[in-house]
């Protein structure tokens, strides 16, 4: 059993079988603790076939988890990425399965599983402040419209509401086929016994035949604070760029995973000028953050540093997306306890150095002895520091 120092929130991707959903897992798990189960809106945004509208954003039906003192267990949310096994499994209904599957069980109608779109992300915010998700379908947006003087209209099977100017606001619609399936688990920060916590999670999915699907991914969640100096933020950058393809590698990165990039070039550039040893041109943590923040910097790379170049972030922490998709809580944290050492040796004075070895198993071999000689206490004893000082 892998030992984990560190605070670690984890969102593992999962998808359900033919038949099931996000919510049957959620009542399972919420069974096995005396527990019950929360419907809540999930907000994310998805592709726009609309010319010039880049995405819209929506909010869909998630669901939290809390045992039987009301705590926090987990939130199972949909996940837009998850995509390939859904296509498949609608190819295979219409021209029949390509293996002798169990035919799929309905999965039983709800009406309060649907979609809420918006291009406005702001708009969509106050909707869903505004909104129920315990709502049925043929009464949504209904508490919304109230707010903004309006009323709901329906067209078709899409309820549409406008403002008073007649200009569009939000519209609810049904779930694509499908999309009840795609589960994305995501802990609270988990402060011990992470293997054991994340069993319990992963041991029903197993037994109710959840799958990793294509897409897979898991991400890890560490606190930001200790990262925010330039010494600490420049390995960060250091490591994931410059060590870009052995941690793939060693991490066993999953290739057909998206919304994965390496850091902007001008950060790493931007970063070349931090080095004690080099020219020092930023040295002040306030100037790196106004500088790393206008490089393109954004959540969808390897590493999610966006949170550490505001003074004001949603959640505080940073987040590693390269993780592949898993349902063997000892494997995962296995991979975990390596990233966590990875960033420990970022806290350290010494700049993260570059790979020394040409040959790429070589490479790795010199990762794994980064790792190796880095403290994983120390990034507890780093995050126990700055807490106590914002106190």
């Amino acid at each position: 059993m892998t030992t984990l120092h560190s605070r670690i929130g984890f969102e593992i991707e999962l998808i359900a079988p033919p038949g099931s959903s996000r919510r049957t897992l959620a009542d399972r798990l919420a069974g096995d603790l005396d527990g019950h189960v929360t419907r809540t809106f999930h907000t994310d945004s998805e592709p726009s076939l609309v010319p010039g509208m880049g995405h819209f954003w929506h909010l869909t039906p998630g669901y939290v988890v809390s045992d039987a003192r009301g705590r926090p267990v987990a939130e199972l949310v949909d996940d837009v990425t998850l995509v390939d096994d859904l296509r498949r499994d609608h190819e295979e209904a219409r021209v029949g399965p390509s293996t002798h599957a169990r035919p799929a069980e309905a999965v039983p109608t709800d009406d309060r599983s649907y979609r809420v779109l918006s291009d406005d992300p702001r708009l969509l915010r106050l909707v869903a402040r505004h909104s129920s998700p315990d709502t049925p379908f043929d009464r949504a947006l209904d508490e919304a419209a109230a707010l903004f003087g309006s009323t709901v209209e329906t067209v078709g099977t899409v309820r549409r509401l406008r403002d008073g100017a007649g200009s569009s606001i939000a519209l609810a619609s049904a779930l694509a086929a499908g999309r009840e399936r795609p589960c994305e688990i995501v802990t609270p920060p988990l402060v011990a016994d992470h293997e054991t916590c994340l069993e319990r999670l992963l041991g029903p999915a197993r037994e109710l035949g959840f799958m990793v699907p294509v897409e897979a991914a898991v991400h890890l969640h560490l606190d930001g604070a200790p990262f925010r100096s330039v010494a600490a933020f420049s390995n960060l950058v250091r490591l994931f760029s410059w060590w870009h393809d052995p941690l793939r590698a060693v991490l066993g990165t999953n290739p057909a995973c998206t919304r994965l990039a390496p850091l902007p070039s001008a950060l790493v550039e931007l970063v070349g000028s931090t080095d004690p040893r080099g020219t020092g041109q930023v040295d002040d943590w306030s100037q790196l953050q106004a500088a790393a923040a206008a490089t393109g910097l954004t959540k969808y790379a390897d590493v999610n540093l966006t949170a550490l170049v505001t003074d004001r972030p949603v959640r505080d922490t940073v987040e590693v997306r390269i993780l592949p998709g898993t349902l063997d809580a000892a494997d995962l944290t296995r991979r975990a306890g390596l990233v966590e050492r990875l960033l420990a040796r970022c806290l350290e004075a010494e700049p993260v150095p570059r790979p020394t070895n040409a040959n790429a198993h070589g490479a790795e071999v010199e990762l794994l002895e980064l790792a190796r000689a880095a403290d994983p206490a120390g990034l507890v004893l780093s995050a126990e520091a700055t807490a106590r000082g914002r106190r």
